[in-house]
């Protein structure tokens, strides 16, 4: 059955960052688009970043030259590196295979100010 797990996830000061991983399995994974997503406590679920199968990415506009999105397909894993983290970032993220059911169990990234 098709897995996704996120690490990567932690505590760390405003300014500083970190790097997500979702390791896939399951699925063909050069054929998805994939996408990371977060909730923060209270709010919605909302995208952060999106990459597709050819490579192509989109970002939300608060994570804009802050975050980077990137696939390994021989490893099966997209990365979501995160720099200049700012509290506003507090969140549990997500790996996604977009527009699909499957989900990843979330790693929690704490931004502390």
């Amino acid at each position: 059955q098709v897995q996704l797990v996120e690490s990567g996830g932690g505590l760390v000061q405003a300014g500083g960052s970190l790097r997500l991983s979702c390791a896939a399995s399951g699925t063909t994974f050069s054929f998805n688009d994939m996408g990371w997503y977060r909730q923060a406590p209270g709010k919605q679920r909302e995208l952060v970043a999106g990459i597709s199968s050819g490579g192509g990415t989109k970002y939300a506009e608060s994570v804009k030259g802050r975050f980077t999105i990137s696939r390994d397909n021989a490893k099966n894993t997209v990365y979501l590196q995160m720099n200049s983290l700012q509290s506003e970032d507090t969140a549990v993220y997500y790996c996604n295979i977009m527009r699909s059911e499957f989900w990843g169990q979330g790693t929690q990234v704490t931004v502390s100010s």
